[in-house]
């Protein structure tokens, strides 16, 4: 096999290249490495405020039976919401499970709208403060999730580290978005229930 010059001088390129990119190549590695770290991290967090949600629903509900029992739909889409968040085994099944449950749970404000004496009781008025404290404490740890996997992803399609990526293998992350159904506003009916 004959090497001419010309192919001599580009494999000279290419090696010159390779060599140059190998020291950018671990630093886009540990910078990965990290950022992996810190997604999983910020996650932990984000299911902390999911189990803390998950916790306060069952008296949430069993409060609100007391007052609206044939309102068993919304109770069971609860239940069903929570075991599948209980049950989820990666951030992407405890996204879809969360935004089932947040759902869920805005039907069971409607029900609350419906029923004023369910919202003058004492016990129950506790809980929905606790509950509106823990969903503020989900946004902000689920806008932080969001703002890592938002930076890892960057650093992820930048050149030259896509290149290193893909080497290793680094996942692209779920961002956690809001379920299509929170862009409608719940409706609210101050009439009195039959």
């Amino acid at each position: 096999m004959h090497i001419t010059r010309r192919h001599a001088m580009r494999f000279a390129i290419v090696a010159g290249i390779a060599i140059a990119a190998l020291p950018l190549a671990g630093c886009s590695y540990n910078t990965f490495v990290n950022q992996e770290e810190q997604i999983k991290s910020q996650w932990a967090q984000v299911e902390n405020q999911l189990q803390r949600r998950n916790d306060l629903i069952p008296n949430l509900v069993e409060t609100a039976k007391g007052f609206a029992q044939h309102e068993e739909a919304v109770y069971k889409d609860i239940a069903d919401a929570r075991s599948q968040l209980m049950n989820a085994k990666t951030p992407q099944e405890s996204i879809d499970a969360a935004n089932r449950q947040s759902s869920a749970l805005g039907r069971l404000m409607v029900i609350v709208e419906n029923y004023p004496q369910l919202k003058a009781n004492e016990q129950f008025n506790r809980l929905m403060d606790e509950l509106a404290g823990t969903e503020n404490r989900l946004a902000v740890e689920r806008m932080r999730y969001n703002e890592k996997v938002q930076q890892y992803d960057t650093s992820r399609r930048q050149f030259p580290a896509n290149l290193t990526a893909k080497l290793f293998g680094f996942k692209e992350y779920p961002y956690f978005q809001a379920p299509a159904d929170a862009k409608q506003a719940p409706k609210v009916n101050f009439s009195k229930p039959s």
